[in-house]
């Protein structure tokens, strides 16, 4: 087993992967609180972990909320945060994964000048090769619109800015769904349900 996420392996005296950091996203269920989000965000500032991208919108599930919020670290690390994370009284559930465990997307826009798309042809290949997206074009500027992994869209900034057209950039934070055929949280809802009614 190699570890290439943080280059810190070679350090270690007998390879403990345990002590590796890792690229970790956090789906995490709860009823739609105030201030729930500050108090998730706390338990990643008191373990200095920073949060690296947050999306937050209504699940598949009636009244449940779903965050997806993603970060570098340790594998202990990550299980302390999602034990600590569902202990909080509104949260449902709460589970960390890998990249290679959930389908992940991300949407992009960029702002180009519109005169040095004009004078160099190449920007619209590039565009095309990444499987961007023209969707406003006017005389000060172009937009270009990208969907896909985050480091399609990573490829697709450097291309383009190495050309100097690129005015502005925006990233959303990633979305993403487990290779699960069913929603974990719909089977512990209900098993609480059944629980319940004994």
């Amino acid at each position: 087993m190699d570890c290439e996420t943080c280059g810190k392996c070679a350090n270690l005296k007998e390879k403990d992967f345990s002590k590796c950091e890792n690229f970790y996203t956090l789906l995490i269920y709860s009823e739609n609180t105030p201030g729930l989000l500050s108090q998730i965000s706390a338990i990643f500032t008191r373990r200095q972990v920073n949060i690296e991208s947050i999306n937050v919108c209504a699940s598949s599930t009636p009244g449940a909320h779903k965050y997806t919020i993603t970060c570098n670290c340790t594998e202990q690390m990550v299980q302390q945060l999602t034990k600590q994370i569902e202990k909080r009284i509104d949260v449902l559930q709460a589970h960390y994964y890998t990249d290679d465990e959930i389908f992940i997307i991300e949407t992009s826009l960029f702002k180009l000048s519109t005169p040095v798309l004009l004078k160099n042809e190449e920007i619209s290949k590039i565009v095309r090769k990444h499987s961007g997206r023209i969707i406003e074009v006017n005389p000060t500027y172009a937009i270009v619109e990208k969907t896909g992994r985050t480091k399609d869209i990573i490829e697709l900034y450097n291309s383009l800015n190495e050309t100097g057209a690129v005015l502005q950039f925006a990233r959303s934070g990633r979305i993403c769904t487990t290779q699960s055929t069913t929603e974990h949280l719909d089977v512990y809802l209900a098993k609480r349900e059944a629980e319940r009614n004994k």
